[in-house]
């Protein structure tokens, strides 16, 4: 009797052992297993909830409030046109006071503006004048803070287009282009 309640003391001891004692099995299978998790989740993110919400924005701000449907229609006949060769009609190193420096910081600015047609190309040209004047008018209104911020240059980008757009209705810019873009 006494030996059978000592054998189960000991086996009991040892399953408590069991249970305070480290368990590699965890780190090397749980460890790994969490990181490939999260990289798949990384992956899910970034591909399939971060783009095409990033890019119905764009679409959404490009279009100005267009209803879901016209827009959708809009951006299927814009990708049928642009399977053409496409053009870049360059502006070179303008300087531009940003709104509230007093002059003392400035921003140097190189962009290129991509037209589907050579003909669109040239329009932009003969009115260089007039696209400098309204990219130096349109950035010189933004603060240091709104011209710094990383993500601030996209709307950036839509905004010039629109402006050109408001300039030339018939010249459609496929997309903006910063070449140069020093803060000083």
């Amino acid at each position: 009797m006494a030996d059978k309640k000592d054998a189960k003391k000991n086996e009991n001891k040892e399953q408590e052992g069991k249970k305070k004692g480290f368990n590699f099995k965890i780190v090397l299978i749980g460890v790994p297993l969490f990181v490939l998790q999260l990289v798949i989740v990384y992956f899910v993110t970034a591909n399939f909830l971060v783009k095409p919400a990033l890019s119905a924005h764009a679409e959404q701000v490009k279009e100005h409030g267009a209803d879901g449907e016209e827009a959708d229609a809009e951006a299927e006949a814009e990708e049928e046109e642009d399977s053409g060769e496409s053009f870049i009609y360059p502006i070179e190193d303008l300087i531009i006071n940003p709104a509230h420096t007093n002059g003392k910081r400035l921003l140097l600015l190189s962009v290129g503006f991509e037209v589907k047609s050579e003909e669109a190309k040239k329009k932009l040209e003969e009115k260089e004048v007039i696209v400098k004047d309204m990219i130096i008018s349109t950035l010189s209104k933004k603060t240091l803070h709104e011209l710094n911020n990383p993500q601030e240059k996209d709307s950036l980008k839509i905004e010039l287009s629109e402006q050109i757009k408001k300039l030339m209705p018939k010249t459609k810019i496929k997309n903006v282009y910063f070449s140069k873009y020093v803060l000083n």
